[in-house]
This record gives C-alpha cells, sequence and structure tokens, in this order.
C-alpha cells in the first residue's frame, strides 16, 4: 500500500514539472506577441485546450544615451580668457586730506555745570579735533603697458593726494598722475615695476554691433577682481556727462568700484572703460556705459606722450538742425550742424564757413547730428587741412579749413549758448544811414513792420540804449511780439534783433517784409532767420511761411 502511494505520488510530481515546463515557453511565446484565440472546433462542441490568460502588457522603456564627451553643458564659458586677463586689471586706491569741518557750533553750557564735561567729550572728543582727516576711495583700472601705464577714470584718482595700484596677486605699487582729461573722465598713471607686467590691449570700438557679448572685470564695492558678462545694449549714447559723449551701453554687471575698469569683447580685447551706471538703487540694473575705444584710444596715448591732451578746434557755433530749418535750407531730412557763429580769431579766417551754413560732412565723416561733430573735430589732428561737405545757399560745396588747437579753458564747439558774433559782420555789414531819399526808401524804410506777429523797427541809438543792445549788434529790432503768434511760438523776445533772412542781411524793418515775400514767392516753406539777442549772441529760427 505504501509502495502504491509512493508510486501515485512519483506520478503526480513528475506530471506538475511536465505542466511546468510546458508553460514557461508559452508563457515566453505570449510575452513576445499577443495570441489571437482560438478558432471554435467546427466538427464538435468541445472547446480546444485551454491557454493561459495573457499578461497585462508594461510600457517598453527606453533609457537615454549617454551624453557625449563632446556635448557643451550651457553657454561656451569664457574661464579661459578671463584667466588671462585677470592680471591686467587693478585696483586704484587713493586717500586725500580733508579739512575737517567740525560739528558745528557748540552749545553754551554755564561754567561749572554737571553736564559740562559730557559735552566737552562729545564736542571736543578725539574724533572732533578739527584740522585734517583722511578720506579713502576704491576703484578699477588696467595696465595697458608693461612697463607700468595704467589706464582709469579721472573721477577715481580726482583730488587724491596718495594714489595706490593693487594688483591681483596682492602686491602694491605707488603710482604717479602722467595726465588726466576731465571732458572724458580719463586719466593715466604710472608705476615703477620690478618686473614686466601683464598688459591688456585695445581693441576697435567701431567695430562693435549692438548684441555682441562683452566681459567687464572690476573692482565693484571693493571686492576686488570681479568678471562679469552681458552684451552691447546700445552705441552712441548720449548721457550729457561731457562734449564728446559716445558711450557704449551694457548689460554687463557694472557697480560702484568697477569705474576705471576694461571692457572686454571676445578676443580679450578692450573695447570700452567702464565710467558710468543709471541705478536708482545704488547697484546695477542693467544699464551701465563705457568709454570706447575709438575716443579713449587717442586721448590715452596722448596723456603718456605730451601729459595733456591736444585737440582740434574748428573755432565755431553751431546749433541743432530742426525739420523746420532743413526745409527753409532745403535739406533731404534734418541733419548737420547749423553755423550760428565764427570765433573771432579763430582757425576760419578767410570766410570759408559763415553763420547759416550747415556742415554736412567733416574730413570723410558723416555729421548726422549737431553733437557728432566736437567729437569729429577734436579727433582730429591740430594743424590738419581738412575737407569740410557744407550746404549754402541751397547748394552743397566743400570747403578746406586747417585746423587749430582747442586749449584747455576754451570750450568746444557745441556750446550753442554763448555763440560769437560771425567774424567781421559789424565791419562789413554796416548799415547805411544815408539821408532820406537815399536807394533804400529813406523814412518809408525806416518806418516800422509786423510780420509773424511781431512789431519790428530800425535799430537806432535810442533803441539800442532802451534794450541794452552791444554795439556790435547789426539788424532790425524786435518792440513787440503777440501771444500765441508765430514769433512767440518760436521764442521771439522784444529786444532780439533781426540779423539776416534767408542768409541775406536786413538794415531796416522793410528789408525783412521784403525777403519774406520773396521767399513765398519763390514756394519756401519756412523762413530762415538770423537772431541775436542784446549780447550778440545768435541763433536761427525757421518761421513758417504757409
Amino acid at each position: 500500500m505504501a509502495q502504491t502511494v509512493r508510486s501515485s505520488f512519483t506520478r503526480f510530481v513528475t506530471l506538475t514539472a511536465s505542466l511546468a515546463v510546458l508553460a514557461n515557453p508559452l508563457q515566453a511565446v505570449a510575452q513576445a506577441q499577443a495570441p489571437t484565440p482560438p478558432a471554435p472546433e467546427q466538427n464538435g462542441n468541445s472547446p480546444g485546450p485551454m491557454l493561459p490568460a495573457p499578461p497585462t502588457a508594461s510600457p517598453t522603456i527606453n533609457p537615454p544615451p549617454p551624453p557625449s564627451p563632446m556635448a557643451p553643458a550651457g553657454p561656451a564659458s569664457i574661464a579661459d580668457m578671463a584667466e588671462g586677463l585677470l592680471d591686467a586689471v587693478v585696483n586704484i586706491s587713493t586717500s586725500q586730506s580733508v579739512k575737517d569741518q567740525g560739528a558745528g557750533p557748540q552749545p553754551q553750557i554755564q561754567e561749572g555745570s554737571p553736564f559740562q564735561e559730557f559735552f566737552e567729550d562729545f564736542f571736543d572728543g578725539p574724533g572732533n579735533q578739527g584740522g585734517n582727516q583722511k578720506v579713502s576711495s576704491l576703484g578699477s583700472g588696467f595696465v595697458i603697458d608693461p612697463s607700468g601705464y595704467v589706464v582709469t577714470n579721472n573721477h577715481v584718482i580726482e583730488g587724491a593726494d596718495d594714489i595706490e595700484v593693487i594688483f591681483p596677486n596682492g602686491s602694491k605699487l605707488k603710482a604717479r598722475l602722467v595726465g588726466t582729461d576731465t571732458k572724458t573722465d580719463l586719466s593715466v598713471l604710472k608705476v615703477e615695476p620690478k618686473t614686466p607686467l601683464k598688459a591688456a590691449r585695445f581693441g576697435d570700438s567701431r567695430k562693435m554691433r549692438i548684441g555682441d557679448w562683452v566681459m567687464a572685470i572690476g573692482n565693484p564695492f571693493g571686492l576686488g577682481g570681479s568678471v562679469t558678462l552681458g552684451i552691447i545694449s546700445a552705441r552712441g549714447r548720449n548721457i550729457n556727462a561731457g562734449p564728446y559723449d559716445n558711450f557704449i551701453q551694457t548689460d554687463a554687471a557694472i557697480n560702484k568700484g568697477n569705474s576705471g575698469g576694461p571692457l572686454f569683447n571676445m578676443s580679450g580685447e578692450v573695447i570700452g572703460i567702464n565710467t558710468a551706471i543709471i541705478s536708482p538703487s545704488g547697484g546695477s540694473i542693467g544699464i551701465g556705459f563705457a568709454v570706447p575705444t575709438e575716443l579713449a584710444e587717442n586721448i590715452v596715448h596722448q596723456l603718456i606722450e605730451f601729459g595733456e591732451t591736444r585737440r582740434g578746434w574748428l573755432g565755431v557755433r553751431i546749433q541743432p538742425v530742426t525739420d523746420d530749418v532743413a526745409a527753409s535750407l532745403g535739406l533731404d531730412r534734418a541733419r548737420g550742424a547749423l553755423i550760428s557763429g565764427v570765433v573771432n580769431g579763430g582757425p576760419i579766417q578767410k570766410g570759408e564757413i559763415k553763420a547759416g551754413d550747415v556742415i554736412l560732412t567733416f574730413d570723410g565723416h558723416p555729421v548726422n547730428e549737431m553733437r557728432d561733430l566736437p567729437r569729429i573735430v577734436a579727433e582730429s589732428p591740430v594743424a590738419k587741412e581738412v575737407d569740410v561737405v557744407i550746404m549754402r545757399d541751397g547748394k552743397e560745396e566743400t570747403v578746406k579749413v586747417t585746423l587749430g588747437r582747442l586749449e584747455d579753458s576754451a570750450e568746444p564747439e557745441e556750446d550753442a549758448e554763448q555763440p560769437s558774433l560771425p567774424e567781421g559782420q559789424g565791419e562789413n555789414l554796416e548799415p547805411d544811414n544815408g539821408t532820406p531819399g537815399d536807394q533804400k526808401g529813406g523814412e518809408t524804410a525806416e518806418k516800422p513792420a509786423a510780420t509773424f506777429g511781431m512789431t519790428l523797427a530800425a535799430l537806432d541809438e535810442e533803441r539800442r540804449k532802451a534794450f541794452s543792445i552791444a554795439e556790435s549788434v547789426e539788424g532790425v529790432v524786435i518792440t513787440a511780439v503777440e501771444p500765441n503768434s508765430p514769433a512767440a511760438q518760436k521764442g521771439l523776445k522784444v529786444g532780439e534783433v533781426v540779423v539776416e533772412v534767408g542768409q541775406d542781411f536786413v538794415e531796416n524793418p522793410a528789408d525783412v517784409v521784403k525777403r519774406i515775400n520773396a521767399l513765398k514767392a519763390e514756394g519756401r516753406r519756412n523762413a530762415h532767420v538770423m537772431i541775436a539777442d542784446s549780447a550778440g549772441n545768435l541763433r536761427f529760427v525757421a518761421l513758417p511761411l504757409e
């Protein structure tokens, strides 16, 4: 009986193992492809053999390929470039003695008062003894010559008694001031190193485009060499910092202490000197300004060679060309610089350029707006003869002019608020004070006239004295201006003098009316009028004829 049970048990185990072996390949087949249910038997009612139910299909996950060793992780690094330039950028530390003004008037304390000792300690203590105090400041700079020439901003070292250059390795050298230029806020220092220094080289800022990458290195908030990256946001910015504003605007972070540091292009060349920021908070908001090397490089070389700048000088007073003035002169659009006067004793000696001319091109450089001219002239060599394209009497002409030298005390050409009377005007354009019945019409010509809402009268000695008009000023005086009239809208005032209309000198009120009528007959839209104030300062206005 026991043998029968063991035999049955053996057959059961054998059968179970066989079924397991049979199920495994079937399950493998089911996982490989979904089986179709077997068709029912056509010649019988019994179903076919049952197969195991297929398992639920799971999604196939393909792991990502391993990253290529050449694939960059983020933007291209500037570490190599920065590493090669950090040693050329330095910190500038200055100190100066400032006279202590004290804490103001002291209160009078009665002698013997128990509070006397405390008041004396407060007002006359060690920190309030008067005399001088040392005030320190920090800025940035960069080496441009291995022998030890360093460029920085003038406002970084202005008024300093001691200047110290601190190098990235921590070494310090005393510096002397070689030269400075307040108009562009640039200075050059000199240190005496024992071994040649790492120097940066100038690049051409004129090749830079809006959107190009730039890198700034400096000493923000005294932290030492710091690198920031950004782009050129704009070019040719005028922030009213000086007469030659032509700043590069960048969003590379520039903060207090970055002043005087370099702005590099992606070739490691200096294309700007970081100078100013706009920041209500005192920190970087992405609006920084740098002096372009197209302006700075020549100034730096002059400061090293001469210890001062030597700029070209044209000797004229200028004002902007408005749309109305452009229309009155026959220009296609508002461009150029309008000459409102010529400086006596300046480079213009033979009338090459006259008041009323518009300079369109100077030495091959287009003058797109008034502020372009002072910068172009200043960058031109002294005593150089240049070609100047002007618009005169509706026609373009080319004249030759030899430049003088602009002294540091002189104002640049763009100072249109204080123009001088054109040279020789007082001598050669004297009004003919002939007797009645002369060819100007006698008493009829001298009678007051009204036009454009202003009343004009002859400039006789009585009116000259009444309006305090200088002896050098000649023309027709304005005695009244109606409110809201064309003359009032152009800013004309009582006591000013009409000198020219349409580039023709006028001696009496009748000349003004006659010349205006002639311009109307020619189909002009505006009358180009030269106006002088009581001191002889000139400006031009365009009075509408339509």
